[in-house]
Formats: C-alpha cells, structure tokens, sequence
C-alpha cells in the first residue's frame, strides 16, 4: 500500500461542527450495536434513518442483518445505501456496493453479487485493501459462474492490492489447480501457508495439489493435518472423505 506524507504548517484542530459530531455518534453507536446485538440494531438504524441518518442509517442496517446471517436483507440495505450515496455523490458508494457484494456472494446470488461488485470497481476509489477485498469477492463470483480467466485476472490483482491475505492466496491456488496449473498451485498454497499454517482449509489443498500431482503420500499427510487441526470443522469432513480412497479394502 502506498501512502502519501504530507507536510503542512501545524495548526490547531477545529472542532467538528455540532451537526458532524452528532452524525459520527450516531453512527458508531449504531455499528456498535449492530454488531453486539444485531436485531436491536436493526431497531437503532431503522430508528436513525427515519430521523435521516441517510445511508449511514442503511449501512448500519445492513450490518446488523449481516451479523445475524440475513444475506438477503442486509445486501438490500447496502445497496439501497450506496444508491443513495450515489445521488450524493458521495465516495463512500463504493464501498456500500462492496458490502453488497460480499453479501450476495454469502446469500449464493451470483448475478446480482456480480453487478454490485463491477459497481464497486467501476467507481475507481477503493484502494488498497478494500480494492483487493472487492475484486477478490468478484472473482468468487466468476468462479462460480465458470469464468476461471476473468476470476484469473480478478485475483492477480487481488493479491497486488491485498497480498497479505492468506484466504485470496488460498483461492489462486485453488483456482490454479482447477486450470489444471500445477506449478501455480503449489507456488501460492506455499504463500497461503505460509502465512496462515493453522487453517485447515490450506492443509486440504495442499492433499488436493498433491493428490492431482499423483502425490499420494502427500495427499494423506495433508488431509490428516486437516483433519488434526479443526476435527470438527467443513474442511476436515472433506479431508475424511478424501481420505476413504486410501481405507482398506474389506476382505472377502
């Protein structure tokens, strides 16, 4: 990431207009609920945006049907929020848009998670992270809509703008064994390991690479890791069934 220093004369603060300071109080007072007890933020936002909390109310909103798995809902309240944003021309849209995004992605709408996203990035002021956080969302999408050379492109940039996220190396990993890009594959699991050696999640990948590259021994070891490390865990029920291949057969 890159940051710009700017040197400027010191000068005392001013302090936020009333008006500023009663916004930015509300709002994290909001978020807070929201996220220590969702259904009474709902109740907070709704709240607010009758009193014209605005899309801030809506984010807030969103938030807090997110945090109680309310895919549907909070993705509706995110874009109608950076919708109104928008009509503002406010640069917080962008980033609306990507929290609709991820939250059709969870709710398995590809399409409309699809069309928020291209709104995020279209917009041109995510950075950073958050850049690299929305175009990885995009590429799940493309994945799950079978177009592996957009999400390729999608999750190469990705890891420019968030490289130190263990999940988006995961992912190209995935997506490299998926293109049948063994040397790609096992390049980035290495990072993904690297930086997060405790998910299980990377050790099932790891057997999944091995086993494509007809490493057996490889395979099991790493299921078993997965296996190990979360027993209880999606991963490790996937690394179980991998690993029924290798049982005994039963004898006569």
């Amino acid at each position: 990431m890159m940051f710009l220093m700017l040197i400027a004369q010191a000068v005392t603060p001013l302090p936020l207009p009333p008006a500023a300071d009663s916004m930015e109080a509300r709002y994290d007072r909001c978020v807070d609920l929201a996220t220590a007890n969702p259904p009474e933020g709902v109740v907070e936002g709704t709240q607010w945006r009758a009193s014209g909390g605005g899309f801030f109310a809506r984010q807030c909103i969103g938030i807090a049907y997110a945090n109680q798995a309310k895919w549907a809902p909070a993705a509706e309240e995110f874009e109608a929020a950076a919708q109104e944003a928008e009509v503002a021309r406010n640069n917080k849209a962008a980033q609306f848009w990507a929290q609709a995004g991820n939250a059709r992605l969870a709710a398995g709408d590809v399409a409309k998670a699809r069309a928020a996203l291209d709104a995020a990035l279209a917009a041109g002021t995510l950075v950073g992270l958050e850049r690299g956080e929305a175009q990885f969302d995009r590429a799940r999408a493309m994945v799950a809509a079978g177009e592996l050379e957009g999400a390729r492109n999608d999750i190469d940039q990705a890891l420019t703008s968030a490289g130190e996220d263990p999940l988006i190396w995961l992912a190209s990993a995935t997506l490299a064994r998926r293109m049948d890009d063994l040397p790609r594959a096992r390049k980035d699991i290495a990072e993904a390991f690297r930086r997060s050696s405790d998910d299980p999640s990377i050790y099932l990948e790891i057997g999944n690479i091995a086993a494509l590259g007809g490493d057996a021994d490889g395979a099991k070891s790493a299921w078993n890791d997965a296996v190990r490390v979360a027993p209880s865990g999606e991963a490790a029920a996937n690394a179980r069934e991998a690993l029924k291949q290798f049982a005994d057969p039963p004898q006569p």
